[in-house]
C-alpha cells in the first residue's frame, strides 16, 4: 500500500495505530534512557518520566480512539452492519475472556441468576450445580431412566448460553397435557444426550457446547445422592423436595442436612477450578438444599478453606418458609459454617433495596420476609458488603442479575469490571449517536 493509500480517509483506525506507535516509541525512549548515552541528560532534567507520561497518554488516546471507530462504529459504504456487530462481538469476547475466573457454587433459581449477570463481565466461570433435587420434572426423569436430575443444570446453562430468545423459550417449555404433563422440554434434551454420552458429566458438556455455553457448567458429582434433613425436633426427613415441606407440618426447624453416600466425590475439574480461582461465590439460592449440600461432597471444603481466592456469600433476600424462617444474614452464615466445620467465608453480600409494598405483603402471607442484615450477628472478619440488589420480575423479588454480577467481579483483587464497563460505554455513545 502507497502512502497515498495509507492516509486515503477511512474508519478512522490508521491514525490511532499511528498513535499507538507513537505511544510505544515514548514508552520506550522513557525507560530505556536513551537519552542519557547520548548526552541529553534525560535522567537529571526528569525528560524520561515526562515522556513515560506522554507515552501512556498516547496509548490510552489510541486505545480510546480505536474502540469509537471502525470496532464500534460504521464509517465507510463497504462496512455492512453485519460486519460491525461482528466486531464488537469479537472485542467483547476478548474481554471477556480477561475477565476473573470465578468460581459459583450453588443450585436452584438463584444460581442461575447470578450467572446470568456474570456472563457479562467474565468469561472465565465455573458453575458448580448440586444434585440432590427429587421433584418435579426432574424428580420423574431421576426416577425413570435413574440419571442425576438435569432441571438446575438445565437453567444454569440457558443463564450461560448465547441462545436466541426462541430457543430459551423452546428449552424452558413445559408440557400441559398427557404423560409429559409438566415436564420441560430442556430436561428431555439433557435426558436424550446422558442416553447417547458415557456418562451425565460428557452429556452436559455436550449440551453446553450446542448451546454455546459462556464458561462451563459443572454437577457437583456423578453419585446419585438423597439429601436428608434432621430436624430440631429429632425428625428425619429423606428428599430434597420434601425437607421444607416437613419442617413446617412439624413445626420444627432444620437442625443439619447430611447425604447418602456420604462424602461423595466431586468431579476434579471442580477442585482444580477452585484452587485457580480469583473469586469463590456460595449462593444465592435455598441454604439447606441448593448451597449446603456442595459443601458436603468428600474434600470441598478443605479445598474452599486452601484456596487463596475470596469467599462470597451472597444472601438470599428473603427468608423461605420452612427452611429459613426468622433467619438473619447471620444465621445463614453460621448454619453454613457450622455444616463446613470451620470459618469460612470472608465477605457476604446483602441487599439494601427497597421491596414495593404489594409484593412484600404477598410474600409476607406465604410466611417469607426480608432477610435482617443484623450485623452484630455476623462473626468478626467477614466483611459485609451492603447494596441495592432487588429486582421485581412479575410476582416474584429476584437479584438484580447485572447489578450482581458486576459487584462480585468488582469484589475481585485486582480484577474489577473497569475495561468492560469502558467498552459499554463506547458503545452506548455509539448507539446515541447514531440516533
Amino acid at each position: 500500500m502507497n502512502m497515498r493509500g495509507f492516509l486515503r480517509p477511512g474508519i478512522r483506525i490508521k491514525r490511532w495505530l499511528f498513535i499507538g506507535f507513537v505511544g510505544m516509541l515514548l514508552l520506550g525512549t522513557g525507560f530505556s534512557g536513551i537519552f542519557t548515552r547520548l548526552g541529553l541528560g534525560v535522567d537529571k532534567g526528569g525528560t524520561a518520566a515526562l515522556l513515560i507520561i506522554l507515552g501512556i497518554l498516547a496509548e490510552y488516546t489510541a486505545i480510546r480512539g480505536f474502540l469509537g471507530s471502525g470496532a464500534a462504529q460504521k464509517r465507510t459504504k463497504g462496512l455492512g452492519t453485519g460486519r460491525t456487530e461482528g466486531s464488537r462481538r469479537i472485542i467483547h469476547k476478548r474481554i471477556l475472556m480477561r475477565g476473573p475466573r470465578v468460581v459459583a457454587i450453588g443450585g436452584g433459581t438463584g444460581l442461575s441468576v447470578l450467572l446470568r449477570g456474570l456472563k457479562n463481565y467474565t468469561s472465565n466461570i465455573t458453575a458448580v450445580v448440586t444434585v440432590a433435587d427429587d421433584g418435579g420434572g426432574s424428580g420423574v426423569l431421576r426416577t425413570d431412566l435413574g440419571m442425576l436430575p438435569p432441571g438446575d443444570i438445565r437453567n444454569c446453562i440457558l443463564a450461560l448460553a448465547d441462545t436466541e430468545p426462541v430457543m430459551e423459550q423452546l428449552l424452558q417449555y413445559r408440557f400441559k397435557k398427557g404423560q409429559l404433563a409438566g415436564q420441560s422440554f430442556g430436561n428431555l434434551l439433557i435426558a436424550a444426550m446422558n442416553g447417547i454420552s458415557r456418562n451425565f458429566e460428557e452429556a452436559v458438556k455436550k449440551i453446553s457446547q450446542v448451546l454455546a455455553v459462556t464458561g462451563q457448567v459443572l454437577p457437583l458429582t456423578l453419585e446419585d445422592i438423597i439429601l436428608y434433613a434432621q430436624l430440631k425436633n429429632g425428625t428425619v426427613v429423606r428428599g430434597e423436595s420434601n425437607i421444607p415441606v416437613k419442617a413446617q407440618e412439624h413445626n420444627s426447624p432444620i437442625d443439619r442436612v447430611f447425604t447418602k453416600p456420604e462424602s461423595p466425590k466431586p468431579l476434579p475439574e471442580i477442585l482444580e477450578a477452585i484452587e485457580n480461582a480469583d473469586a469463590i461465590v456460595l449462593g444465592p439460592g435455598s441454604l439447606y438444599t441448593s448451597v449446603i449440600p456442595n459443601l458436603l461432597a468428600e474434600g470441598m471444603v478443605d479445598c474452599l478453606y486452601r484456596a487463596r481466592a475470596p469467599k462470597i456469600y451472597v444472601c438470599n433476600i428473603m427468608t423461605q418458609p420452612g427452611e429459613t424462617d426468622g433467619y438473619s444474614a447471620g444465621d445463614h452464615i453460621r448454619a453454613l459454617e457450622e455444616h463446613a466445620g470451620r470459618k469460612l467465608l470472608d465477605m457476604v453480600v446483602v441487599n439494601s433495596g427497597s421491596i414495593d409494598r404489594e409484593l412484600l405483603e404477598r410474600y409476607e402471607m406465604d410466611g417469607s420476609r426480608p432477610v435482617d442484615v443484623d450485623g452484630e450477628r455476623i462473626r468478626s472478619g467477614i466483611k459485609v458488603i451492603s447494596q441495592d440488589l432487588v429486582s421485581r420480575q412479575g410476582e416474584f423479588l429476584r437479584h438484580d442479575s447485572m447489578k450482581l454480577g458486576r459487584l462480585i467481579t468488582k469484589l475481585t483483587p485486582g480484577r474489577g469490571p473497569g475495561l468492560l464497563e469502558y467498552y459499554y460505554h463506547i458503545i452506548d455513545m455509539t448507539q446515541k449517536n447514531r440516533s
